[in-house]
């Protein structure tokens, strides 16, 4: 019975081959624009996450602050620092922390030939690159040997070397950092980065921790950066850290203003609240426009009835009933969305294909690597939400027309002039 009422739907689509061409454009072009909205907001979604794991997928960093709470003998307003003995402390009793480091920081001028920046010059520990996905583009990062024997080497970021070097090679270069030689170890591959502390990593320049104490003071650390064993365990891993350092330096481990700390799961529900609302946003403009082509669907079906009441009259009175009618239409409406809907997908397809990639946050850090860019993929989820839209799509607007048309009087139908 369904084969029967596919191939009549098939017939009577193919009596007016025009107007069915037209009305599966609207449908082509609807489900074209809401398949492409959708793979838009997936891939701005993409290139925003990746801008944010540019700053470590599990980084955390902590600041000293000042005790709010009085504890351990100890009054409140205290302010709070950060030494060796604390990054030991969490080694050995933060268990959830897998790498931590130091950092001290200095605004320094740097100088090469005739060229001089002032710069923000960070004393680490090696662990420091894991810990902020600090990546070589050239040359290495900062070795443990570096870190142990206090030589003077610097990493310094991509866009702090073309302003020293322009288009020259870096690597194995001598800088100057407020008048003391340093080699040049290694240059960050270019990171386009949203969030960042002190200044944005490519315009800062990185020494080993030890070799920092020649510069200046670095008893007191201007921050801790560690990494939790997972992302889910970043908020406890920061409780244990603040209960290790309250242990050390006799403060309440519950007291939050001693210390701050900010990590990347803190800002996952920025990153999903602008993201999937986008997304929800332009999957609601797409499907406006596909529901247009819906609208398209449903007259024409409407006009159908119309055309065909003495049809419909005739097959009732041979015996049909009321839902095979209603199922013919239905069927009728359906193909001709599904039509527009293949076609439409692999139009859309075609279309992410040429257009490839598209400028995102290239511009905003003078980038044209294409690293900022956001790749326009109709993955198959994609492919799917589409296709279940479009199903809702060619149900609603084959309803109202396949009700009429069950609904008509069989006698008054075979009547109708």
């Amino acid at each position: 019975m369904l084969r029967e009422i596919l191939i009549q739907a098939w017939v009577a689509l193919r009596r007016n081959p025009t107007r069915s061409i037209l009305t599966m454009l609207g449908i082509v072009w609807g489900i074209v624009t809401v398949t492409l909205l959708i793979a838009y907001g997936n891939g701005f979604r993409h290139a925003l996450v990746r801008a944010f794991d540019a700053f470590g997928r599990s980084a955390v960093v902590a600041w000293p602050g000042q005790t709010s709470e009085q504890a351990g003998g100890e009054r409140a307003g205290r302010r709070v620092r950060f030494e060796l003995a604390d990054l030991e402390a969490i080694r050995q009793e933060a268990a959830l922390v897998r790498l931590s480091s130091l950092e001290t920081v200095r605004r320094l001028p740097m100088g090469y030939a005739e060229r001089t920046v002032n710069v923000a010059v960070r004393g680490v520990y090696p662990e420091y690159g894991v810990i902020r996905a600090e990546v070589p583009g050239e040359g290495r990062w900062i070795s443990p040997d570096d870190f142990q024997e206090r030589r003077r080497v610097v990493f310094i970021g991509d866009r702090l070397r073309r302003k020293l070097f322009g288009g020259r090679p870096a690597v194995g270069e001598t800088v100057t950092i407020s008048g003391v030689r340093f080699a040049v170890v290694g240059v960050l591959d270019l990171k386009l980065q949203i969030s960042n502390y002190f200044s944005p990593d490519d315009e800062c320049a990185w020494i080993p921790y030890t070799t920092a104490g020649d510069l200046w003071d670095t008893q007191y650390a201007s921050t801790m950066v560690f990494m939790a064993i997972a992302p889910r365990f970043e908020k406890a891993a920061i409780e244990q850290v603040r209960a290790a350092l309250a242990k050390r330096q006799r403060f309440s481990p519950t007291d939050k203003r001693a210390i701050q700390a900010f990590g990347r799961e803190e800002f996952r529900p920025v990153i999903d609240g602008i993201t999937i609302g986008l997304q929800v946003l332009l999957a609601f403009i797409g499907s406006l426009t596909l529901g247009i082509g819906g609208v398209g669907v449903m007259n024409i079906m409407l006009v159908s009835v119309d055309e065909r009441v003495r049809e419909i009259g005739l097959r009732m009175a041979l015996g049909a009933r009321r839902r095979h009618i209603r199922t013919q239409f239905l069927a009728e409406a359906l193909a001709l969305t599904l039509a527009g809907g293949i076609i439409g997908i692999a139009l859309a397809y075609a279309l992410s294909a040429a257009v490839g990639t598209l400028p995102v946050l290239g511009p905003l850090f003078e980038d044209d690597s294409g690293k900022g860019d956001l790749r326009l993929i109709v993955s198959p989820m994609t492919a799917l939400a589409a296709g279940g839209i479009l199903l809702l799509v060619g149900v609603v607007s084959g309803v109202i027309p396949a009700v009429r048309a069950a609904r008509l009087d069989p006698t008054e139908a075979l009547r109708y002039e």
